[in-house]
């Protein structure tokens, strides 16, 4: 096709152009005004002076008619997965490409979302349009349609942000009358103090909500904790216990209801993170010896550590002057209330070379017993005190002591090693300085050990002739060390060679207030991405049977492989994000894959209202592609209409028709330079200089003298 155009190329600025032409007119309309002859051809050739100075072209351009172009956006959101609306997109999509394809001069761009990121970022289908039309000229485009369930994510506020004018279409996927209940999380905190109750403020939200009581369920772990009636909206306060530092995993969870599209949403997830305050730590020495500044030293040392040291300087034995035992102390020492109502404010109690000396009544020690079985932690370390009868094994400390004094006592060099328990057990596994190869150590010697005979728990280091040196034992719900030497400061002190004695001492400690990570037998699970990696920690050995539940209830067996004494791990890759639990018939652990609480999978019912405004706002529709479960899918027809204020109605959707076209070649002829301008200019200038002259006038005179004579 041609076109037909007029160019100026002036060959003076544009100002000086106006300047002349301005000139020209004042000029003409003065010489006008005053009658001067032939004003009008002065004022004509000033005028055609000015054309030639703009140098007037004419331009012929041959022109290539471009193709409209459309964007259809196909929502592959993980939403999309639910009931009929995978198929009824692939349908529409097939159906729209098709007809888009048949109305000619289409240039017809077509973008999925992305699953994965949906999962993670939501429905990103306006990101997509950008993507697809990011080299578009925004003339050219002449519309875009979305397949897609109405769940998005990044709607622009106007149609101007579009980027482009022309109309925005909307094929909503789904029906009508969808029900999902959800779990909308109002308030989630992600960190509580250990031993305090942290407050979740949550609501269930139903979309079709027929005034039905809820049950929210509440599991700590794993384990069920409490169940909450509610009503549907309502604001439900949880308050959930934090046991243990570390990943508590709080679920909310109310039953599935009947109809409803997808059960995902009706669990929520908080992962509070577990932090102790200020450790409370009781350290009771029974005499000075180098040990007791070892203890004081290490505790100290800890800043998260507040530590109460109480010691006996002088025993009453050795007492001679008569001096009551209250008045003895440097300071008046609140005995009752650290033994008796306050007990429970420890997290650790150290008895350290302590034996019955008359200064703790035997009530005390019965709170110390009672506050092991309520859940303490007792470390006993112990010296050649233990086998006498004033030990603490005969106070009442003796039934939860898992070893009982037999009297053999050896005071001999010796090197304390890891027994095989030990070895899988995590407060003496990997300790610096023992080859698991050969079970021999490499650090330096201790001069005594207490002869014991264990009673229950485990005994994770022997001395001296096997003897059992650190044993554990549960006691309740309360957790006893029993140290059988003396002699750690030696390796407080590098003698010999030193030794871990700080990280078997921190792990111990740690052991005893029942950090998750010094479990002896555990399940935990993590997660890379979609590789989940669970671990189990097992001092026993025993075989167990180790099963991965996915989001849906489908259940996956693992194949656990040792890496490690009492450690064996498995990798399994998943292919879909939410919340997994690994158990083994005891133990449970959860481990969230991929974000919690998805911000796609919070409110999956397909709507047609999210995006109506800004589809009006470009002249575009807003339809479903289907009346009701099961139905048809009906595709609108799709036309081609020129710029309108509408592009759509009951039947069809329409495209605009932009009329955009490519150069492919032009020509140019100047207008006023070469024969026929210069002719033009020439003949005007003569004609004005023979009227001037007053030739044509005189010319006529003469003609009128010769008819008179």
């Amino acid at each position: 096709m041609s076109a037909w155009s007029i160019a100026l190329s002036p060959f003076v600025p544009w100002p000086a152009i106006y300047g002349l032409a301005t000139t020209a007119l004042v000029i003409s309309a003065a010489l006008v005004w005053r009658g001067v002859r032939g004003a009008w051809l002065r004022g004509l050739s000033m005028a055609l002076l000015l054309v030639a100075l703009c140098d007037p072209n004419l331009v012929q351009e041959n022109r290539r008619p471009l193709k409209d172009i459309v964007a259809l956006v196909v929502d592959r959101s993980e939403s999309q997965g639910i009931g009929e609306r995978p198929q009824q997109t692939d349908k529409a999509r097939d159906e729209l490409e098709a007809r888009l394809k048949a109305l000619g001069d289409i240039d017809l761009r077509v973008v999925e979302t992305s699953r994965d990121e949906s999962e993670t970022e939501g429905t990103k289908l306006f990101a997509a349009l950008r993507g697809a039309l990011s080299d578009a000229p925004p003339d050219r485009v002449g519309g875009a349609i979305l397949i897609t369930d109405g769940d998005a994510h990044d709607i622009p506020k106007s149609a101007a942000a579009l980027g482009f004018s022309a109309p925005l279409h909307a094929l909503i996927t789904g029906h009508e009358g969808e029900r999902q209940r959800r779990i909308e999380l109002v308030e989630a905190p992600r960190y509580g103090i250990v031993g305090k109750d942290q407050v979740i403020e949550a609501r269930v939200v139903d979309s079709a909500d027929h005034d039905e009581p809820v049950n929210l369920t509440v599991r700590r772990d794993g384990e069920t904790i409490a169940t909450i009636e509610a009503k549907v909206g309502e604001r439900i306060d949880v308050k959930a216990p934090i046991d243990h530092p570390g990943p508590n995993v709080i679920e909310l969870e109310v039953a599935p209801v009947e109809d409803e599209i997808a059960v995902d949403s009706n669990r929520a997830v908080v992962n509070i993170e577990g932090v102790r305050d200020k450790l409370r730590v009781l350290l009771v020495s029974g005499k000075p010896h180098p040990g007791e500044r070892m203890w004081r030293n290490l505790l100290k040392s800890d800043g998260n550590v507040d530590l109460v040291h109480f010691t006996i300087l002088r025993p009453p034995e050795k007492g001679a002057d008569g001096t009551p035992i209250n008045e003895l102390s440097l300071i008046a020492f609140p005995v009752a209330d650290l033994f008796g109502r306050k007990i429970k404010d420890f997290d650790l109690i150290i008895f350290d070379r302590y034996a019955q000396q008359s200064i703790l009544p035997y009530v005390y020690l019965e709170n110390i017993a009672k506050y092991v079985r309520d859940g303490g932690a007792l470390l006993m370390a112990e010296g050649p005190e233990f086998s006498t009868p004033d030990g603490l094994y005969y106070s009442p400390l003796g039934d939860i002591s898992p070893a009982e004094p037999s009297g053999n006592d050896v005071e001999a060099p010796y090197r304390a090693r890891v027994s095989e328990e030990g070895q899988r057990h995590p407060v003496t596994r990997g300790l610096r300085g023992f080859d698991t190869n050969n079970g021999e150590p490499s650090w330096g010697r201790w001069f005594r050990i207490i002869g014991a005979k264990p009673t229950s728990g485990v005994t994770v280091m022997r001395g001296a002739d096997d003897k059992p040196l650190l044993v554990l034992s549960r006691v309740d719900k309360g957790r006893v060390g029993l140290l059988l030497t003396d002699q750690m400061w030696l390796w407080a002190r590098d003698y010999d060679g030193g030794g871990p004695y700080l990280d078997l001492l921190r792990r111990l400690a740690h052991w005893l207030m029942k950090e998750p990570d010094l479990e002896e037998e555990a399940l935990r699970a993590s997660a890379k991405g979609r590789e989940i990696i669970v671990e189990r920690q097992s001092v026993s050995g025993e075989e167990r049977e180790i099963n991965l539940v996915a989001p849906d209830g489908a259940k996956t067996k693992l194949d656990m492989t040792p890496y490690a004494p009492g450690l064996s791990r498995a990798h399994l890759t998943v292919n879909r994000f939410g919340l997994y639990r690994a158990e083994d018939g005891e133990h449970v652990a959860l481990v969230n894959v991929g974000q919690e609480n998805p911000l796609e999978m919070r409110d999956v019912v397909s709507t047609t209202e999210k995006l109506r405004p800004i589809v009006e706002a470009t002249g575009g529709t807003v339809r479903r592609t289907a009346a009701g479960p099961g139905g048809a899918v009906t595709m609108p027809r799709v036309v081609g209409l020129n710029p309108s204020p509408s592009y759509g109605g009951v039947d069809y959707i329409g495209v605009k028709r932009t009329g955009s076209t490519e150069l492919i070649g032009a020509r140019s002829t100047s207008l006023a330079s070469g024969f026929f301008g210069l002719a033009a200019l020439f003949g005007i200038t003569t004609l004005a200089w023979v009227n001037e002259g007053g030739g044509l006038r005189r010319g006529g005179g003469e003609g009128q003298r010769n008819e008179r004579s």
